[in-house]
C-alpha cells in the first residue's frame, strides 16, 4: 500500500508509549495500534487532528505517500 504510517517514528522521537497516546487522545489502544501498523483503512480527521495536536507535529509527519514501483516494461 501507497500509504506509510509513521506513527511509530513520531512516537519514538517524542519518547511517548501507544498506550499514554491513546489515553491521551481518547482511542482504544487497540484502534490505535492498528493505525501504527499501518493496517487501518481510514482515519477520522478529528482523530488525526487529537494525534497531531498532542504529539505537536504535522499530518505529513505521521502519513507518508510513497508509490508503488511500476513492474510494467517500456
Amino acid at each position: 500500500m501507497p500509504i506509510i504510517v509513521n506513527l511509530d517514528v513520531v512516537l519514538a522521537q517524542r519518547k511517548m508509549r501507544l498506550n499514554d497516546l491513546a489515553a491521551a487522545v481518547d482511542i482504544t489502544p487497540q484502534n490505535l495500534s492498528i493505525l501504527k501498523t499501518g493496517k487501518a483503512k481510514a482515519i477520522r480527521f478529528s482523530t488525526l487532528e487529537a494525534i497531531c495536536k498532542h504529539l505537536g507535529c504535522q499530518p505529513g509527519d505521521i502519513l507518508e505517500y510513497r508509490p508503488e514501483p511500476d513492474n510494467k516494461m517500456v
